[in-house]
Order: C-alpha cells, then sequence, then structure tokens
C-alpha cells in the first residue's frame, strides 16, 4: 500500500482525547508489503476505566493496575513510527489520544498520517457503512478480538489484502498516494468533499445526523476556516465533540467580511446552533436611562430597549442581557467611582447609606457632598457606556466586492440595524424605498458598525460607504 507504515490501534478509557487516556496499543510495522514488527501493551492510563468501556473492550481496571504508563513505553511506540506513515481507522482518533500523551511529556508528534476508513470510501464508493464492524461483515471476516487493540489491526490488515486482491495493488497505492496527499485531518465519516468548500468570504455550517446545524460560523476563507476545526480537535475538547459528530458541511458565500459576520449573526440567532455560544438572541435587552429629574430618586432607571424609539438610544448607557448583569453593572460603577447606591436605587432607607457609613461612597445621601456634583459624577462614570448616536443623516449603504467571485454585496443600515443586503443598483433603490417600521436593535450588529461607521467618511479598502438617498451616486465609488 505505502512503502513504510504502521498500522496502529488504540483503546482508551473514553472518546476525548484531551481528557480520557489510553489503556491498550498494538502497532504493526510494514516495510515494502512485509511486516517487519509487531507490538502490543497494555497501558495504566492512571484513571479508573468506565463500567461502559470495560464491558465493551473486556479491559479491567485490574489487567491495567499493573501495566507500564504510557511515558513507560513511549519511546517504543516512536521508534516504531519513526520514518513511517501513521495508520488507523479513524486515525484522527488514534493520533490525537498519541498527540496528546505525548505532549504532557513535552514531546512533538512529526508523522504522516492515513484514515482507512476514508481509504475505504475511496475505494468502495458503493457501499455506505465504512466502519469495522461494517468492513467485517462486508468482507465476510471475522475476529474473536474484536475492540481489543491487536485484533482490530489484524481486521484492517485483513482488509487490506482483499481489496488488493478485488482491486489490484496498483489501485489501492494510487488511492492511498491520494489521501496521503491530501488532509488526514478530515473526518473520516464527513459526506462533503473539502475540495468542493469554497475558499471565499462566507458563513458554514456543520451538521450532524439532524436537521439542525451543529454550529455555524464564518470567515474570509471558508475552506481554510472549516479545516483549522479539523486540525485543533486534537487539543480543543469542544472541537473533538463537533468533529465526532459532524457529517456534512454546507456554506453560503459573501462578498466580504462585513456580510459573513451580519449573515452569522442572523443565522445564529435563527437556528440556534448546540455548539455557538455567542451570538444568541438576546431575549430583552436593557438599559441605563438617566432621569431627567436631577431630583428624582433613584437617578437611574432600568428600562427595556424595545420600549425606546431610535432616536432615543443616545441617552441609554449600556446594554445587558438580563436584570441582574445591569444591576450588578451598577454596583461595579458605585464600588469604583464612590457613588451612592440608595441614590442609584440599589438601596432602601434614609439618611447616611452603608456605603457612606464605610467610607465607599462620598455622601451625597447625607449632605457631605451635593446632590449636583453626584449627579455630574454619575453623568462621567455613565459616559463610557453610552450608546453612540447614529453619525448619519440617513440610511447608509455598505458595498463590497469579491474579486475572485465577481459578486458584489450591498448592505443598508439605519440607526445602527441591518436593513437589507441587495446585490445591485435596481435592488437597491427598491431597499432604499421600502419603509422598516420598528427597528430592533441588536448588540453584536451595534458593536460591528461602530467600529466601521464611528464617524462620517470613514473607509478603507474593502469597504466603501456610500449615501443611499442617491443610488445614482454608487457609479462612483466612495461618493
Amino acid at each position: 500500500m505505502l512503502p513504510c507504515y504502521v498500522m496502529l490501534d488504540l483503546e482508551t478509557t473514553g472518546g476525548n482525547a484531551v481528557h480520557d487516556r489510553i489503556t491498550e496499543i498494538a502497532a504493526v510495522r510494514v516495510e515494502n508489503g512485509v511486516e517487519t514488527a509487531r507490538w502490543s501493551t497494555l497501558v495504566n492510563p492512571g484513571v479508573r476505566i468506565p463500567p461502559f468501556i470495560q464491558s465493551l473492550t473486556g479491559i479491567s481496571d485490574a489487567m491495567v493496575a499493573d501495566a507500564p504508563p504510557f511515558e513507560d513505553v513511549a519511546r517504543t511506540l516512536l521508534e516504531l513510527l519513526d520514518g513511517a506513515v501513521f495508520v488507523a481507522h479513524n486515525v484522527r482518533f488514534d493520533h490525537g489520544f498519541v498527540q496528546n500523551e505525548l505532549a504532557r511529556m513535552e514531546l512533538p508528534l512529526k508523522v504522516k498520517t492515513l484514515c482507512t476508513v476514508r481509504l475505504s470510501r475511496k475505494l468502495y464508493p458503493q457501499h455506505k457503512g465504512h466502519g469495522l464492524d461494517a468492513i467485517l461483515q462486508r468482507h465476510g471476516l471475522h475476529t474473536m478480538a474484536r475492540h481489543r487493540a491487536m485484533g482490530d489491526v489484524d481486521v484492517v490488515l485483513q482488509w487490506l489484502k482483499i481489496a488488493a486482491d478485488e482491486l489490484g495493488h496498483d489501485a489501492l497505492q494510487r488511492s492511498a498516494q491520494e489521501l496521503l496527499q491530501g488532509s488526514a485531518a478530515v473526518p473520516p465519516q464527513l459526506e462533503t468533499a473539502i475540495s468542493d468548500i469554497p475558499d471565499t468570504p462566507g458563513v458554514y455550517l456543520f451538521y450532524g445526523e439532524g436537521p439542525l446545524p451543529l454550529y455555524i460560523g464564518k470567515s474570509v476563507n471558508i475552506r481554510t476556516r472549516v479545516m483549522s476545526h479539523f486540525q485543533s480537535a486534537a487539543k480543543v475538547a469542544r472541537e473533538m465533540r463537533i468533529l465526532t459528530e459532524i457529517r456534512r458541511v454546507e456554506w453560503i458565500e459573501t462578498a466580504g467580511e462585513l456580510g459573513a459576520l451580519l449573515l452569522e449573526s442572523r443565522l445564529v440567532k435563527q437556528r440556534q446552533p448546540v455548539y455557538n455560544r455567542q451570538l444568541r438572541r438576546e431575549k430583552a435587552l436593557c438599559s441605563w436611562q438617566l432621569n431627567a429629574d436631577p431630583a428624582a430618586n433613584p437617578l437611574v432607571k432600568l428600562v427595556q430597549m424595545d420600549d425606546i424609539e431610535p432616536m432615543q438610544w443616545q441617552q441609554l448607557y449600556g446594554t445587558y442581557r438580563s436584570k441582574r448583569q445591569a444591576l450588578d453593572a451598577l454596583r461595579a460603577l458605585c464600588d469604583t467611582h464612590g457613588l451612592c447606591p440608595q441614590l442609584l436605587g440599589l438601596e432602601s432607607g434614609k439618611g447616611a447609606c452603608f456605603a457612606c457609613q464605610t467610607g465607599r461612597c462620598k455622601g451625597a445621601c447625607a449632605g457631605r457632598e451635593p446632590k449636583p456634583m453626584h449627579r455630574v459624577r454619575l453623568q462621567l462614570a455613565l459616559g463610557l457606556q453610552r450608546l453612540q448616536a447614529w453619525p448619519h443623516k440617513g440610511r447608509v449603504a455598505i458595498r463590497e466586492y469579491q474579486a475572485q467571485t465577481g459578486r458584489t454585496d450591498i448592505h443598508v443600515f439605519d440607526q445602527w440595524c441591518h436593513l437589507a443586503t441587495v446585490s445591485d443598483l435596481s435592488e437597491l433603490e427598491d431597499a432604499n424605498q421600502t419603509q422598516h417600521d420598528g427597528l430592533a436593535f441588536d448588540l453584536d450588529t451595534y458593536r460591528l458598525l461602530h467600529k466601521r461607521l464611528g464617524s462620517a467618511g470613514v473607509r478603507d479598502a474593502e469597504v466603501f460607504f456610500l449615501a443611499v438617498t442617491d443610488p445614482e451616486s454608487m457609479d462612483s465609488e466612495g461618493s
């Protein structure tokens, strides 16, 4: 198949290469078609083996109690792998465990890898199943040591011999070399061809067996970003969980990074992927509003942002996903700036507040500080959290152009809200004439636009700010 490779299999305490440990290793080295070394050993994982795993593999805590730990057998394993290709059925699993074990010893693992699951898919595309049990049934193979490391190694070696007899040694070697030149980091069960994924900006969606996405992400290069998920799975527990479930990848191309960011935010809120923790929909954003009456008590009130008109958003301070988060932020301001929690409604009562008695309030509640001065200090403290006013007279469009695909996206905004994305001037004119009642504040869009539209006339090499009120002006870049 290959000039020199090591067929390897592991048994472990679980499926997470970051947290679980190895209990058994088996490896057979093959050079120029001839077996030159065969080695297997139990490994003391240093942790208890779960009952389910003991039942599956037959390896118990008692069996590994006197076995060597991984660090005592690592050198033997590295010597076997020296100059060889690391081959395994679902190589990501085995490679990830070995890589993490060696990393704990501060030793690198620099080997090429080949996955025989992917090789089976390539050689026998007419079959649906390519797991070890499917191969056993498909080719009439038998083993008395299923789920033991050497037993599984021997099954794969038997299958390779059958494949060579059925399809020819040249076809087997050619397919193995093609996979070797590709990426062995790709999950073996992935049905989507990596070569089909574009290297352009856009959003990608990971799917498992069900109709809902596992994860939604964005990138200026979709293919590269998808591959980075696969390559980091051995070290990042969440990536490993995603990759054990993933079955296919879908994508939506955009003209640039801004379009990808907007689309990612919208899709995550709509579809709520299980592995996206950020960008989830805010059920009810709230914010602090300074009371217009200087003598009011409390001086601030918590308001729901949906109840405030867009033109008044600049009168709000901070954006919070819950009342508790807003109260915690206000308490932190009190502590940092010596403000009175009683005047801010955080504490009830009359006279000196508790913070004043302990020296953490400057005494506006007890007549030691003029209340107008306290209000000024409150305004200054809140200032950094104030929502910025929309810096334009009306709607604004940002145009992105992707030279590689020739795609143009024009994003229309007003009062920090994304109104529409269109692809040409006629659609832009229609979008500009459409009324958008009840603009909904979106914190992610606000933060994104604030970086790009914080001051009028800002522009960069890819994004152009154009006045929507005159669509013909778009014939002139950056007008």
